[in-house]
């Protein structure tokens, strides 16, 4: 059950209420997302735009970034990665596609690298699935549906940073620009 909610605001989760002394792990991140999506009254509390992504921020556990999002049909991130955070993500309603890169990219110094063949990764995350995920992670993140929004909890540490945004054309991955919290926030 959620203590308060705004759109574009902060919520406080029961799951975020436990305290936390270590840092916490991709399984930690996963659970959070897990028992957040789990709270019928906080996804319901969620605005839907019908054109845009809506969000609101939530209280990750052990000083974590999370976030309630919600995804109209045909929306998605492009492909980006989350820089030095790990993190976790799970459909709480509708169903996500996840397009990933089974590869390590170095974390600087490019602008454009040729990728080999049986990098790509995809998953289909209905209600109820998810995944955690290590540093310098790229993806992008799509809701594949014709009609119906989905709604996802997601949950970075350490908070992010910045999150490096790149197009993608065939084989060949390019760095277009790199976003800073107070570009999202």
């Amino acid at each position: 059950m959620a203590s308060g909610t705004a759109a574009n605001g902060t919520v406080t989760t029961p799951a975020s209420a436990a305290p936390v002394s270590a840092p916490p792990t991709q399984a930690d991140l996963l659970d959070f997302v897990r028992r957040s999506a789990a709270d019928a009254e906080l996804i319901a509390s969620l605005p839907l735009d019908p054109e845009g992504r809506t969000w609101v921020r939530l209280e990750g556990p052990g000083g974590s970034e999370a976030w309630l999002i919600g995804w109209p049909p045909g929306t998605g991130t492009g492909w980006h990665d989350h820089a030095e955070s790990v993190g976790a993500f799970l459909t709480a309603s509708g169903e996500l596609k996840e397009h990933s890169l089974a590869a390590r990219l170095p974390a600087d110094g490019w602008k454009t690298l040729e990728l080999d063949d049986g990098v790509d990764r995809e998953r289909r995350l209905p209600a109820g699935q998810g995944r955690a995920f290590g540093r310098h992670h790229v993806h992008e993140v799509l809701n594949e549906s014709a009609d119906e929004h989905a709604i996802s909890v997601h949950a970075y540490y350490p908070p992010l940073p910045q999150i490096r945004r790149y197009s993608r054309t065939g084989p060949v991955l390019r760095l277009e620009h790199v976003e800073r919290p107070q570009d999202w926030q």
